[in-house]
């Protein structure tokens, strides 16, 4: 699993490191260089300090053996003519290098620091090893490195503590959502979030509010389809006892015929409770396609004509060419079905219903027309909840056709218009589809 805070240390921690490292390098070779200079310097100022001496090996000047630091410094002397006149430390390599100012002389015994300069007419000769020297030279570097060094793990430790500190809302967010329980669906705080965890927070607060529209809807129906199932339960119920308690064959029989009307009333509200369950927001729905609503139309239409030809009611269609949406077909069957079937129920013996599809400018519609009752303007709003029934004599139902009706063309991004029929008789439903 991935750790931000451990990426955060990783990378800074990383960062903090090669930068201290390559200030280190940069220090040591600006000290070394700084270093170099200051002995040659050191080298000129000693030369320019032995005057003329004596010819031959002289003892050591005035002092003994000088040295930097306890490191030993040689000085010799020749003459014009290349005679040695003066050695300050006999065993010493001799350089005899005539060559005036600085230069860099391989020895056996190491690289030697050389400066020559002519005094009196004489080559005065001052020279160090170059190891000394490095040494020297590593060690003032080191000794300015030394703050470096200390201070590396001081900033290791204040990015560990502003990492912690700048992840703690992160882990204040996480502790507020484990303490609550499962029916705390109300928002989390805004106000003393820092402005990078503001968004995360106002997701989870939209988040929350959909769970809690979506949990208030699941119990809404939860309640509404409890209530609707009792009503024709309680009727089966009775309706059994009725049959047990028949005297006779046809008290028996009627009482039969009465359960199954009963049953068939308690399985269409099942099923349309299972309908409207299926196009609730984050039920499984299957994938949109390109589905000819002609086709689909026709189907059903060629399905309910038996009923309504039971009914007496002339039930037909019409389309001119096929029109195409981007939709579930199995959901839009039902939209068909649950308008064609209200149609059915509210339409008198003797009328008609025509069913329509086609486009209407950019947009394609379909079109059902009855000449029933119709709905009252005032009323035409409250048909689209659930288990709302208006009062019409004859007509059963569970209040879903249109609520069904509602939910699946939402899910399609159509719109659904009810209007008067033909001679401001009956009721009019438009379904309007997106522009194609």
């Amino acid at each position: 699993m991935t750790s931000i805070r451990r990426q955060l240390l990783v990378w800074l921690l990383a960062g903090l490191a090669l930068a201290t490292l390559i200030a280190a390098l940069a220090v040591y070779t600006r000290a070394r260089i700084e270093a170099a200079e200051l002995f040659d310097y050191q080298l000129q100022l000693m030369a320019a300090s032995f005057p003329h001496q004596g010819v031959g090996q002289a003892a050591a000047p005035q002092g003994g053996e000088q040295g930097i630091d306890g490191d030993i410094v040689v000085v010799q002397i020749w003459n014009q003519v290349g005679v040695q006149l003066y050695w300050s430390r006999p065993g010493s390599p001799i350089l005899q290098r005539l060559d005036l100012g600085f230069s860099t002389v391989a020895t056996p015994r190491g690289d030697w620091r050389v400066f020559n300069t002519l005094i009196d007419g004489n080559v005065v000769q001052v020279s160090q090893p170059l190891r000394a020297r490095d040494e020297l030279a590593a060690g003032i570097a080191l000794r300015t490195m030394l703050p470096l060094l200390i201070l590396l793990p001081i900033l290791a430790g204040l990015v560990w503590i502003t990492v912690s500190r700048g992840l703690r809302p992160l882990k204040d967010v996480a502790a507020a959502l484990n303490r609550r329980t499962e029916d705390a669906l109300e928002p989390l705080p805004v106000a003393p979030v820092p402005n990078e965890v503001t968004p995360l927070v106002t997701a989870l607060n939209e988040l929350l509010a959909r769970l809690s529209g979506a949990l208030n809807l699941q119990k809404a129906f939860i309640a509404d389809a409890a209530h609707e199932l009792r009503t024709p339960l309680t009727a089966v119920n009775l309706q059994i006892q009725n049959a047990e308690k028949a005297a006779t064959g046809a008290e028996r029989a009627t009482a039969f015929v009465q359960l199954k009307a009963g049953a068939e009333r308690a399985s269409r509200v099942v099923q349309q409770l299972l309908t409207m369950a299926r196009s609730e927001p984050g039920a499984a729905e299957q994938p949109m396609a390109v589905v000819d609503l002609t086709a689909i139309a026709r189907e059903v239409v060629a399905e309910h004509a038996p009923l309504a030809e039971a009914k007496g009611v002339d039930l037909g269609m019409s389309a001119d060419s096929p029109v195409t949406v981007t939709g579930d077909s199995d959901a839009l069957r039902i939209l068909f079905a649950n308008l064609i079937d209200n149609a059915v129920k509210y339409t008198p013996h003797g009328s008609a219903i025509d069913v329509a599809v086609g486009v209407d400018g950019l947009h394609p519609v379909c079109v059902v027309t009855d000449t029933g009752p119709g709905i009252p303007l005032g009323e035409r709003a409250r048909v689209f909840d659930r288990f709302y029934r208006r009062a019409v004599s004859g007509v059963e139902g569970s209040g879903l056709g249109l609520a069904i009706v509602q939910r699946i063309a939402q899910r399609h991004g159509a719109t659904v218009e009810l209007s008067e029929g033909p001679n401001r008789n009956g009721l009019k439903v438009v379904v309007r589809f997106k522009s194609v």
